[in-house]
């Protein structure tokens, strides 16, 4: 069984955007995680918060990993994301708050925010990246206007960039990960790919469970930036 598009890599061929393919990665978003990022950054996120006053707006926030402890530290937050599957992912663990913060799931586009009025936001996090999923400068554009729009005067956008840019090598089929979900082992075999013309670097996530019975490939490029 496999899930998600994929594009064979040639120069010519169309490659999955960091915003595509995500309701196929769903599944295993936690699972892949909790294994790689975990909470590390959880901790910066949840004092930059505390630091405003007002609401806070994260970009492409998943199934919630940044934004559920955020809540629960006392911050009014609203979470956007393009995928359904990642927000009826984090839907159920609001659920599970019980009361514990204010939170907020909208399903959206970061490049044209459907938020209209003020007050707007006293904080715009883009966490883990999500810039470097808008592959083309014009994406980028739109969606610093759009920030800059919904942003309250005074307002903080923080971002999270690469210190310097990755010198990622290819290779093919290299397994990664391995590990239980609920009762299912899961193998993660991920290959990577250079489209230097286009400055993409391309990702095949292949998730292999029940000793190879199942495989479900989730591939997405990125343009990793830096200041």
């Amino acid at each position: 069984m496999k899930a998600a598009s994929r594009g064979a890599g040639g120069p010519g061929d169309p490659i999955n955007d960091g915003s595509q393919g995500w309701d196929a990665y769903a599944p295993f978003y936690d699972w892949e995680n909790a294994r790689t990022v975990g909470r590390r950054d959880v901790p910066f996120w949840r004092r930059i918060a505390a630091a405003q006053d007002g609401r806070v707006l994260e970009l492409g926030c998943g199934t919630g990993r940044i934004l559920i402890p955020t809540a629960r530290a006392g911050a009014q937050v609203v979470g956007i994301d393009r995928s359904p599957a990642m927000l009826a992912r984090g839907r159920a663990r609001l659920k599970r708050l019980q009361g514990e913060g204010s939170a907020a799931l909208v399903r959206g586009d970061i490049r044209s925010l459907p938020f209209r009025g003020r007050p707007g936001f006293s904080l715009v996090m883009a966490p883990y990246g999500i810039l470097q999923s808008l592959t083309r400068e014009k994406d980028l554009r739109e969606t610093l206007s759009s920030v800059h729009r919904v942003l309250q005067r005074g307002g903080v956008f923080c971002i999270d960039l690469v210190p310097d840019l990755p010198r990622w090598s290819e290779y093919n089929r290299r397994t990664s990960l391995r590990g239980s979900r609920g009762r299912t082992r899961v193998t993660l075999v991920e290959s990577v790919r250079q489209d230097r013309k286009r400055r993409l670097t391309i990702f095949d996530h292949e998730y292999v469970e029940r000793r190879g019975r199942t495989r479900r490939v989730h591939t997405f490029s990125l343009t990793f930036r830096t200041l």
